[in-house]
């Protein structure tokens, strides 16, 4: 059995943290807007996570990759180009006026 204290300090805590939920349902619409991008791209990360999440032997390993005996020539990085809110996967340098951002997820084939 708890003591009268503990029960009244737990008490406390359980009516503050509903409290709490009913303030963060009850103003959603003035926060929402602006947690949403944020949490998304934390979502993102913890579900996807990139290069610079990897430990630092790894990153070096990945950063130079292994080559097979063959003679195969290594393929160029994908690249993502945007212009006026258009995407455009290429090999080659983006074009003048637009903006190179990094592919996100896996790049099955590319156009010769």
């Amino acid at each position: 059995m708890r003591s009268r204290t503990e029960r009244t300090v737990l008490t406390a805590i359980a009516v503050v943290l509903v409290a709490a939920a009913a303030a963060a349902w009850w103003t959603a619409d003035r926060w929402r807007p602006h947690a949403g991008p944020w949490a998304a791209q934390a979502w993102k990360k913890i579900t996807r996570p990139g290069h610079d999440t990897l430990p630092p032997e790894k990153r070096a390993a990945q950063a130079r990759p292994a080559r097979s005996g063959g003679s195969e020539p290594i393929a160029p990085p994908p690249r993502k180009c945007l212009k006026d809110g258009r995407a455009t996967y290429t090999d080659q340098p983006c074009p003048p006026g637009s903006q190179e951002q990094l592919v996100d997820g896996a790049v099955t084939s590319l156009p010769r």
